[in-house]
């Protein structure tokens, strides 16, 4: 199958996007010579990815690190690379059992046949990463293709350009191009990536261009896995001990600055609990940054365009008579870096622009409540979120929150950690996405379960074919048609 689509098919490229059709016929043509590749070399395969992950660790942490403006190479190393080689050493050991056949049942009709489903690599996966963790973003879904015995093509954002120019020299060192290549650039690029005609597509990003990509990906019929984003709530029980959510809360809203699809939006505290929630986290933010400025544990929003959208949205919430409290230690100018101190709002509402909008952004809005149900209906009657994160520790209350509520991801206790679980699926629902990666759901998702029934000599069927007036129809319809 050519790999430009049909309405396009006539239509002449750009080199860039011309190379970019032709990487592609390379990995279809390459993928059929050897569709099926072994345990053992998809496991080499991974070994190699492992290789040069390690060899390149400072200069991909570096690369990050210049594309932010600051980034913390410590939450790089540990946030990204440490996860995707955990990544490697998880699908290295359960492939092989992934792999076997599946055996199915057959009906009595059908016996003495055999069915059974193998899982067979799709072909050509396309992977489109956004800038927030352009590392695990790539790679990881890149970890799920190679498992899964497929090629891929990796679309690294426009503004991860050090980052992707760097995994380009990492991986070409390890792959041929036929088997992964990386694909940088912006504008034209990058939608006409989204309409190659790919056997599986992996979005990660916002919901608005992840419509995008889905609607480009059906001129093709290709089939997409979207991990989108969306506002992730956090619910406080009473019975909490605010000291030990205020650590947890901080950890997770101030990890990468809050530019994390699955960090907690927005906060509901038990009436009155406000006041005493900032000050422990206000401890707890002191604690692991005690300056901003010039802290390089302190990560930068990644540019202009991203900045300027928080300050938009404190300034709407703002105007419209939210309370802003601001939590920067030695009261620094931070403009100049591109950095937000941690910032809570309080008497926020629904029409403001920072309660419909993913944050992204080291910014928190906190509601209180008196009564659970009504948190679950205004939680319920929004987009359904990545996650939901839910602090007590009674699980029959916390069962009750889970059970009425929908979200890619519950929490309880916890925020964000649940990423880095090897074996647990990753992704969405609703609005918050479609599909699944990591786990054995990345193996499987980026398999085709096939079907396969073999039929041996004695043809059972053929004792109930015309005519129907044989003495076995008759006892088949008096056995199992009543």
């Amino acid at each position: 199958m050519n790999s430009q689509t049909k309405t396009n098919s006539m239509t002449p490229y750009s080199p860039e996007v011309q190379h970019m059709h032709d990487i592609l016929e390379q990995q279809k043509i390459a993928y059929q010579r050897h569709p099926v590749p072994t345990a053992k070399e998809r496991i080499e395969r991974l070994a190699r990815l492992k290789k040069v992950l390690v060899k390149y660790q400072d200069q991909l942490a570096d690369a990050i690190n210049q594309d932010y403006g600051n980034r913390s190479i410590s939450e790089t190393k540990i946030g990204e690379l440490l996860t995707c080689l955990e990544q490697i050493k998880y699908y290295s050991k359960h492939l092989s059992t992934w792999m076997k056949p599946s055996k199915r049942h057959v009906s009595m009709l059908h016996q003495p046949a055999k069915a059974w489903v193998q899982y067979q690599p799709l072909g050509v996966i396309g992977i489109i990463a956004p800038w927030n963790y352009p590392l695990i973003l790539s790679v990881g879904p890149l970890i799920c293709a190679l498992a899964a015995g497929n090629h891929a093509m990796l679309k690294i954002s426009s503004s991860s350009a050090n980052f992707g120019h760097v995994l380009e020299n990492a991986l070409s060192e390890a792959f041929p191009q036929e088997l992964v290549a990386v694909i940088n650039g912006g504008g034209a690029i990058s939608d006409a990536f989204s309409h190659l005609a790919f056997d599986k597509i992996i979005f990660t990003g916002s919901t608005n261009v992840g419509k995008t990509v889905m609607s480009a990906a059906a001129e093709n019929l290709v089939p997409v896995i979207l991990e989108l984003g969306g506002k992730s709530p956090v619910i406080v029980h009473p019975s909490s001990d605010l000291k030990l959510v205020a650590e947890r809360i901080a950890f997770g809203k101030l990890w990468n600055s809050g530019q994390t699809c699955v960090a907690p939006d927005y906060m509901f505290l038990p009436k009155g609990k406000t006041k005493e929630f900032i000050e422990n986290f206000r401890q707890a933010a002191t604690s692991m940054y005690p300056s901003i400025r010039d802290n390089q544990d302190y990560t930068s929003i990644i540019n202009d365009k991203q900045y300027n959208r928080i300050q938009g949205y404190l300034e709407d919430a703002r105007q419209q008579g939210a309370d802003i409290i601001e939590i920067n230690p030695k009261n620094e100018d931070l403009s100049s870096v591109r950095k937000i101190a941690p910032t809570f709002l309080s008497g926020v509402l629904p029409t403001m622009d920072i309660m419909k909008n993913e944050i992204f952004g080291p910014v928190l809005p906190i509601m209180e409540y008196d009564q659970i149900d009504d948190v679950i209906d205004f939680i319920n009657g929004r987009p359904r979120p990545l996650a939901l994160y839910y602090f007590d520790f009674d699980n029959a209350r916390a069962d009750y929150v889970s059970q009425r509520t929908h979200s890619g991801h519950f929490g309880q206790n916890a925020v964000l950690t649940h990423v880095a679980q090897d074996d647990l699926p990753f992704g969405g629902v609703g609005a918050s996405g479609m599909g699944k990666y990591h786990g054995p759901e990345g193996f499987f998702g980026l398999s085709h379960e096939r079907s396969v029934m073999s039929i041996p000599k004695l043809f059972s069927l053929k004792f109930i074919l015309p005519p129907y007036d044989k003495p076995l129809n008759k006892i088949l319809e008096k056995t199992f048609l009543r």
